[in-house]
């Protein structure tokens, strides 16, 4: 007996050691092979190693470790530890498509622009014109927390307190997530807001004192199928929180043919959802928005019908019908409305019926009542008329007037009644005029103020040249009868003649003396005496009409009438009672050119007179008249100088200046086209030189054609008097014009010399001083041709050999007046289109007297 006890002991303790043996080995399996922690420092945490010192443990996606009490108690590194599914698609539809399909117009579209002349688009289409071609999942959207959970999905699970915890976990096709020392954890079906709680109670079954925080990483991709009249049908991987929309963007949406208001989600073989993308697209309605599950299929079937919208409306398209009943109130109700400019009493509609021998018909109608319940049927094309822009009851004012106004008719109105005053015909160019004034003059001011007038009535001041260098400020100053040289240097040459050297200033002097410099012409125009008489804009008093429609035959009836006697006599037959659409037009003397005694005239006289100023003048008076109003000309006016400037002359001189440019230009293209066609004939090495020599004349010709453009004409008249003249009462008996301008000008004290000259001087003019004396002043270049000597006149006029006889005895000995200038142009050996225009002194004398310039237009072409 007492044998069987003992054996019987002995099984049982063998039994009682494969069990403990077998429970070890499960919670080995737990922990992955890991070594397993000790009680204390699982449960408890207050336990103490043989050292003294406290163990805790660390769970991340690297290891499992325990800690000792020195660290920090942070979770270990864990870079590179993403855990993400093998195998899994970031952010690419599985079809890869890189390309977009570009859409192509309906027959439909085709037969309305056909019609209309307007490619019209399908309502909505704008909505996916810039689709992705491809789709990338949701990711760093905040997950709803009712979503579902479900296999691919990522967690990241963090803890701390008795133990710390940062993995990541995705969900397995068990549903399951795996989680060191605590185990499996399901979570299929799991909604994301209960994740943390499901995760917290496993945890907290095997240690206490854990905060426990779950978020959500990369969330599962999956794969929908959108197939019919897509824009790119085909198989795309998607975020499982996409919706319908966002999958139906992902594929470019409907095509032209494909419905946009039946666009279905087929699953498991059953219609689960039916969106109209009318109602998301005009109203922001997603009610039909479903999220969708893997494996759905997005069916998008042949639109039903089309219908088009044209006209004056908020949204001109080709618009689906839903319906068989759909209307024209529902269809203006998907377009937003009508514009204010619309017309409701006026609508077209043109339909189709095949089945009539002539298929087309048009209806008229108004948007209202059964108009807007009228049925559509598919190929109908709706076309809203605009409201007539015409207005029934007023009349309307324009022309020189304060500002155009379309005022409201009353009965009875007249034109004195739309004019109550002549305040109302200054016209708002003439009111900034006025107020204007003060700038301006200010403006003027300060650029006057870089032309000061010298005792010659000469202006000095600004670059004419380099004068080879002088400056101008060597050498004595020469007085000639008390007029001082300024800035122009003296000297005494080989023959005992004194002369004055020319300097930037005197150059700028020489060419205003001769009342040719195109820069100071220009800055008096733009000066304070220019704009006296010019504030208001003068009105057409004897002339002013009316146009009237008659409604009838609409014809148009011109009613004249006197402006002015509608303020001097209003209850006259001038004072003209107004109709419902008439138009007032109120001319000024600039539009309508009134006769030459019913102009305001203002002239204006400059330098040598007792008076000098503005002056109004009456129709009828001359020159004459003028210099009496001015007191007459001083002791010291220069009668040959006088310049007489005329802005219609300024004009016509201009367009000549222009239209000598163009056959230059055209003269310069003939020649060189010449040229390109003798190139073939030469060998290589003589064509490339002609080449080089070719582009080096037109790069030449084009520079001083450009220039010729640029010169301005000064509009001088010249009387073509005497140069031993010296009485006014010889001036010619011209009518004076608004703008016209007399200058009078001292007798300067110089006579000017350039071109092919050794120094461009001003030598003193003597009496009886000839041409040829004052070349030997100057001394002339080795390439001076001298033979086409010519003399720009100090009234404007031009001398040249061609007038006289041979050399010294014609233009060498010609008797030059005090401010004349001597030009000596340059020999060319090269004949181009451009020096036979300017090379001798008949085409010189063309481009300066004919076109109203100034010996300042040849230094700037010969320059």
């Amino acid at each position: 007996m007492f044998k069987f006890t003992k054996s019987f002991a002995a099984v049982a303790l063998a039994a009682t050691s494969l069990a403990a043996f077998a429970q070890d080995m499960n919670s080995r399996s737990d922990l992955f092979n890991q070594d397993m922690p000790s009680t204390s420092a699982t449960s408890m945490g207050d336990a103490t190693s043989p050292a003294g010192q406290s163990r805790r443990l660390s769970i991340t996606n690297n290891q499992v470790s325990e800690l000792g009490a020195g660290r920090n108690g942070t979770s270990a590194n864990m870079s590179g530890a993403q855990m993400r599914r093998p195998g899994m698609e970031q952010g690419r539809g599985l079809n890869n498509r890189d390309f977009d399909v570009e859409k192509q117009p309906s027959e439909f579209q085709k037969f309305v622009a056909d019609n209309t002349g307007k490619m019209l688009p399908i309502f909505g289409s704008e909505f996916f014109a810039n689709t992705p071609s491809t789709f990338a999942p949701v990711s760093n959207t905040p997950v709803p927390s009712e979503y579902p959970l479900g296999p691919g999905d990522e967690l990241m699970i963090r803890g701390w307190g008795t133990i710390d915890i940062d993995y990541r976990a995705t969900i397995d096709r068990n549903g399951t997530i795996a989680i060191p020392t605590i185990g499996n954890v399901a979570l299929a079906g799991v909604k994301a807001g209960e994740a943390q709680n499901v995760v917290r109670a496993a945890v907290g079954r095997l240690y206490k004192g854990v905060t426990v925080n779950v978020t959500f990483g990369q969330l599962r991709a999956m794969t929908v199928y959108v197939v019919g009249q897509a824009n790119r049908p085909g198989t795309y991987t998607v975020s499982s929180l996409s919706t319908l929309v966002t999958a139906l963007f992902a594929s470019g949406g409907p095509n032209a043919n494909g419905s946009m208001r039946h666009v279905q989600v087929k699953r498991a073989g059953k219609v689960v959802a039916e969106l109209d993308l009318y109602a998301f697209i005009a109203k922001g309605d997603k009610s039909a928005d479903i999220k969708l599950q893997d494996g759905d299929t997005i069916y998008i079937p042949p639109a039903g019908g089309f219908v088009a919208l044209t006209g004056k409306v908020n949204s001109p398209a080709v618009f689906e019908l839903k319906t068989g009943s759909d209307t024209v109130e529902s269809l203006l109700d998907v377009a937003g409305g009508l514009p204010v400019v619309a017309d409701p009493r006026r609508a077209f509609l043109e339909r189709i019926d095949p089945s009539r021998n002539r298929p087309r018909s048009v209806e008229e109608f108004a948007l209202k009542g059964q108009g807007l319940k009228r049925i559509l049927k598919n190929g109908d094309v709706l076309n809203i008329t605009s409201i007539t822009p015409s207005f029934g009851n007023a009349v309307m004012l324009r022309g020189n007037v304060d500002q155009p106004v379309r005022a409201p008719f009353k009965d009875g109105m007249r034109v004195s009644d739309l004019i109550p005053s002549r305040e109302y015909l200054i016209s708002r160019k003439s009111t900034r005029r006025q107020n204007n004034v003060v700038a301006n003059a200010e403006d003027t001011r300060s650029n006057t103020d870089m032309a000061v007038p010298n005792t010659n009535g000469a202006y000095n001041g600004g670059n004419y040249g380099n004068n080879n260098g002088n400056n101008g400020n060597n050498g004595n100053n020469v007085n000639n009868n008390g007029n001082t040289g300024g800035n122009n240097g003296g000297g005494i040459d080989g023959n005992g003649t004194q002369y004055a050297r020319q300097s930037a200033g005197t150059r700028n002097s020489l060419s205003t003396m001769t009342g040719e410099d195109e820069r100071r012409t220009n800055l008096e125009a733009g000066s304070i005496a220019a704009s006296i008489g010019s504030l208001i804009d003068q009105i057409n008093w004897d002339y002013a009409v009316i146009e009237r429609v008659n409604r009838t035959d609409l014809s148009v009836t011109l009613i004249p009438f006197n402006l002015g006697r509608v303020f001097t006599n209003p209850s006259g037959p001038d004072n003209v009672q107004l109709q419902p659409g008439d138009t007032v037009t109120i001319f000024s003397q600039n539009d309508v050119a009134v006769p030459m005694d019913k102009r305001q005239v203002f002239v204006r006289v400059e330098g040598e007179v007792n008076v000098p100023g503005v002056y109004q003048m009456t129709a009828g008076d001359t020159l004459q008249t003028l210099l009496a109003k001015a007191g007459g000309p001083t002791s010291n006016a220069y009668l040959f100088g006088t310049g007489f400037y005329r802005e219609e002359v300024r004009k016509e001189q201009q367009a000549n200046l222009q239209r000598a440019a163009d056959r230059l230009e055209n003269q310069v293209r003939s020649e060189q086209s010449a040229q390109m066609a003798n190139l073939r004939a030469m060998s290589p090495a003589e064509a490339a030189a002609s080449t080089a020599q070719f582009e080096t004349e037109r790069r030449f010709a084009e520079e001083r054609i450009a220039r010729f453009r640029k010169l301005r004409s000064t509009g001088r008249i010249a009387f073509g008097l005497e140069p031993t003249e010296r009485s006014f009462a010889r001036l010619p008996q011209v009518t004076l014009q608004n703008g016209d301008r007399l200058v009078v000008p001292s007798k300067p004290a110089f006579v000017h010399v350039f071109g092919s000259v050794n120094v461009e001087a001003s030598p003193l003019w003597r009496p009886n001083g000839r041409v040829k004396d004052y070349l030997k002043i100057a001394g002339t270049t080795s390439d001076a041709d001298v033979d086409n000597t010519f003399v720009l006149r100090v009234d404007g006029t031009v001398v040249s050999s061609d007038s006289m006889g041979w050399f010294f005895g014609k233009i060498g000995g010609l008797e030059v007046m005090p401010g004349d200038t001597i030009v000596v142009p340059e020999k060319v050996d090269k004949t181009t289109a451009w020096s036979r225009f300017t090379q001798g002194a008949r085409e010189w004398t063309q481009i300066l007297a004919n076109f109203g310039l100034g010996v300042a237009a040849f230094k700037t072409l010969k320059d």
